[in-house]
């Protein structure tokens, strides 16, 4: 049997103090190798030349910012996955990361077994939200009340697939709960997106919980 991938992350955070912290915590993982950035500049050069599977990136970093870095790690051509590093929960900076590519965000104090976690659950294609996070704390506007209405338009088995997909898993953990095949799911998650209006598997997941779909933590 094949040995787990390694896979590479980048944790970007002017803070020496909760960088070496987090790279510690994750780099003790046999399956995790850790790169550490501490400005806009050298996250984009550590990530072009490292090209890591994850990039974890504090929303608060001074100029410039975390949604700034965001943005230019997007604009790459084969951009990483990427998720928000915060010490204060929801806030409108982390609903704007996550509206413009993030695939999710997690809390620095999360506990390091959940941080090891969540970070493979990322490289997979999954979608972090942090624990603890009140459903409703993800309305941005009264206007996105209404999103909720367009899950009438799923069907059975797509409510299903919006139901894993907002609990973070991956495609290939679809399939296997669904009784999917991949490419099937890959159809499928491009057809909620559809339906639903939305961007992104992560806003998917937003409305997914608005709605609902998915316990609390």
């Amino acid at each position: 049997m094949d040995a787990d991938p390694v896979i590479s992350v980048v944790v970007v955070d002017d803070e020496a103090l909760v960088r070496s912290g987090i790279s510690l915590v994750l780099d003790s993982s046999p399956r995790i190798t850790v790169l550490a950035a501490t400005s806009s500049k050298t996250a984009v050069d550590t990530v072009r030349q490292h090209v890591p599977d994850v990039v974890l990136v504090d929303i608060r970093m001074p100029e410039p910012d975390g949604l700034t870095i965001l943005r230019g790690l997007m604009a790459e051509p084969a951009p990483p996955v990427i998720a928000m590093l915060t010490t204060f929960g929801l806030d409108e900076h982390v609903l704007e990361a996550l509206h413009r590519g993030a695939s999710g965000f997690l809390l620095k104090d999360t506990d390091p077994e959940q941080l090891v976690r969540h970070v493979l659950t990322l490289a997979a294609g999954g979608t972090v939200l942090a624990a603890g996070l009140p459903p409703e704390r993800l309305f941005r506007s009264p206007d996105e009340l209404a999103q909720a209405d367009l899950l009438s338009h799923l069907t059975e088995r797509e409510i299903a697939v919006l139901r894993a997909l907002a609990r973070g898993l991956s495609n290939a953990d679809i399939g296997t709960e669904c009784g999917m095949r991949l490419g099937t799911v890959k159809e499928t998650v491009s057809s909620v997106i559809s339906t639903l209006g939305v961007g992104s598997r992560v806003e998917a997941a937003i409305v997914a919980a608005r709605a609902g779909l998915v316990p609390r933590p």
